[in-house]
């Protein structure tokens, strides 16, 4: 399983990760197509190659074409929104708040899979970057 190698590449100073990684995805309460969604999702938003490499083919396995574009389809969104919307909010000028975005965001309005999932999805994203704004927009 592409998760035990995963696992034991994180080092033993990092032993609750390792854990923690595995408890997350081993007994989740989420059905299949939300967790997978979200491990491909977090997989590509990580920026870790390796991470991306072992997760993903476990996650392509347990979601359909459908979801499996979805949920990179989130992460590359999301990549996108987090940037402009934690800069905007980040920013002490009021203005920058008041400005259109003017960003495409076509995915989001028909991605594919049911919303609550890529809202799932998106909201997973958004908190590994760090914006607040997309936080409270996904949940």
């Amino acid at each position: 399983m592409a998760l035990d190698e995963l696992k034991s590449a994180i080092p033993d100073f990092a032993k609750d990760l390792k854990l923690n990684l595995g408890s997350v995805i081993g007994n989740s309460d989420l059905p299949q197509q939300q967790l997978w969604g979200t491990v491909l999702a977090c997989a590509i938003a990580s920026r870790s190659p390796k991470v991306l490499r072992e997760l993903e083919p476990e996650a392509k396995a347990n979601l359909s074409a459908e979801a499996y574009t979805a949920a990179k389809s989130a992460a590359a969104i999301m990549a996108m929104n987090n940037v402009f919307y934690r800069t905007r909010h980040l920013l002490s000028d009021p203005e920058y708040g008041t400005l259109r975005a003017g960003l495409r965001m076509n995915v989001i309005g028909n991605p594919g899979v049911e919303k609550v999932d890529f809202e799932l999805w998106s909201l997973a994203v958004s908190a590994i970057n760090g914006c607040g704004q997309c936080l409270d927009s996904h949940e």
